[in-house]
């Protein structure tokens, strides 16, 4: 199989899960917001100072503006309230300038799980890994015991989602065959270099 062929099959692999998310997304609510257009990406995208990760774009401009995914269902991605972009701005300006910044640039919190946790998406990964933080650890000092992957991609982790298999579904917790996050080792690191 030649390299083109790869990203063809890769690319049609991602078309299917787009799919599969928004038939789920529309079985679970018949109440979900319309998807953002281009342009209201392009606005999130200007006041993030980075792009999204392309799957992550895909899901707002293709199936909706938040209000699907797993548990507590993702933030919409602009606007009044808790929004992708508005808790990110939030953490990060929290973040700079201080011995010990709490949140990684480039990581935009997609939901919150309540009792402070948010699942966020490493937007300047390549495979936009999907991380848990989990200030409940805190203890003073470095935020990076906070930090855990929860999975190694946002493809990853909408598969889990789509197949009621993620550490977040009761069901899948009691049959004891779930992954539980691990630490992220590049916390430390993406936490020191403000990156």
């Amino acid at each position: 199989m030649s390299v083109g062929s790869g990203s063809i099959t890769a690319m049609t692999d991602i078309d299917d899960l787009v799919q599969r998310v928004a038939t789920r997304a529309a079985s679970d609510s018949k109440d979900l917001p319309a998807p953002v257009d281009d342009a209201r990406i392009a606005e999130a995208e200007r006041q993030l100072g980075f792009a999204l990760h392309p799957l992550l774009a895909r899901l707002y401009g293709e199936v909706a503006d938040g209000g699907f995914g797993p548990d507590y269902r993702l933030l919409p991605l602009l606007g009044p309230g808790s929004s992708v972009v508005g808790e990110y701005l939030t953490r990060r300006e929290a973040s700079v300038g201080v011995e010990h910044p709490e949140w990684p640039e480039g990581v935009v919190p997609i939901l919150t799980w309540g009792c402070g946790m948010y699942a966020g998406v490493d937007c300047l990964g390549e495979d936009g890994q999907v991380l848990l933080f989990e200030p409940n650890p805190y203890s003073g000092g470095s935020w990076d015991e906070c930090w855990f992957l929860d999975s190694a991609s946002l493809a990853a982790w909408l598969e889990t989602w789509l197949a009621g298999t993620g550490w977040f579904e009761e069901d899948a917790v009691d049959g004891g065959d779930v992954v539980e996050p691990q630490p992220w080792e590049q916390a430390a690191g993406r936490l020191s270099s403000g990156a």
